[in-house]
């Protein structure tokens, strides 16, 4: 009896002993996964690209709740923001994204708190504090920056430098002779960029490698006007609100060009420019017009000027 007694006992220690191994064993084959799902981790971070590292870095920084502030008051502003320009009053900057988001090096949603780090990195590069929302303050330095890249009022360009383009290129098809000039180094630049851009968007081209006849998007409006013709442009339109059409406009220069991109050619309802920097015209002369020397007058999608000296700068 007192055998029996041992050997049971002796059994029961032995279980807790077994018991107490498999529990050893299930921690250690748990931690060891944790470890290989670490590495694992580790090694996918590693491996993402530079500008996603970016990002997550800025995720898990103690600051990020910021912009994630700083964009919900960009979703608001982007349709509410008052401003002037033009001496009228403007509301928000929805027209601007392509530009900004351009200007800022981030393809973003605008209401992202992504986007609002693009945004913080541009202030403090502008001199103003990096809050990530796109407030007046801000807005108004994108706008003299964009301003700063035009040409500017020069002289009026000579005459021996004037071309006629074919009436082809431009997009009326019925465009007076006398409307077809431009400068020659610009015309040039502008069939290098067209060529570009027939290929990216698959624009239709004829024989000699211009756009085709019933292709309409990136075809010239207008091009050079003498300032005698800005003249009678004012007289037709009085209430334009550029009181310095008539004299300083750069289409005197024969290095600006109206382009179309989409919606009614030239006009500057809201409701036009929305849809005008919506299409991929618009997109494609905003990411690379510049490579070509051409600048954009941002509050009009379809201006455009031939500025050289200025390219990549």
């Amino acid at each position: 009896m007192r055998f029996a007694s041992h050997f049971f006992a002796l059994m029961k220690q032995r279980l807790i002993l077994s018991s107490a191994a498999i529990s050893v064993l299930i921690c250690l084959v748990a931690y060891l996964a944790l470890v290989d799902l670490d590495i694992y981790a580790q090694r996918a971070i590693s491996s993402a690209p530079a500008a996603k590292q970016s990002v997550s870095v800025i995720k898990n920084d103690d600051q990020y709740a910021r912009y994630v502030g700083a964009a919900l008051q960009n979703k608001r502003l982007r349709s509410s923001l008052q401003w002037s320009f033009g001496g009228k009053t403007q509301t928000g900057w929805d027209i601007y994204v392509p530009l900004i988001s351009y200007a800022i090096g981030t393809d973003s949603d605008p209401d992202s708190a992504d986007f609002a780090v693009a945004i913080s990195k541009w202030q403090r590069r502008s001199g103003l504090d990096g809050t990530g929302v796109l407030d007046q303050a801000t807005l108004e330095s994108f706008t003299k920056y964009w301003q700063s890249r035009r040409l500017g009022r020069g002289s009026l360009v000579a005459t021996d430098s004037l071309l006629a383009a074919p009436i082809n290129d431009f997009f009326d098809a019925t465009r007076s002779p006398d409307l077809l000039q431009l400068e020659a180094e610009t015309y040039a630049a502008y069939q290098r960029m067209i060529a570009a851009a027939a290929k990216d968007l698959q624009l239709k081209i004829n024989s000699s490698g211009g756009l085709s006849a019933n292709e309409k998007f990136l075809k010239i409006i207008s091009a050079y006007r003498s300032p005698a013709y800005q003249e009678s442009l004012r007289k037709k339109e009085p209430n334009a609100g550029r009181t310095a059409l008539a004299t300083n406009s750069p289409h005197s220069t024969g290095h600006a060009l109206d382009i179309y991109v989409g919606g009614e050619p030239v006009k500057t309802e809201d409701s036009n420019r929305v849809l005008q920097v919506q299409t991929p015209a618009y997109k494609w002369l905003v990411k690379n017009a510049q490579r070509f020397g051409f600048y954009p007058y941002f509050y009009e999608p379809w201006h455009w000027e031939y500025v050289p000296q200025k390219v990549n700068n």
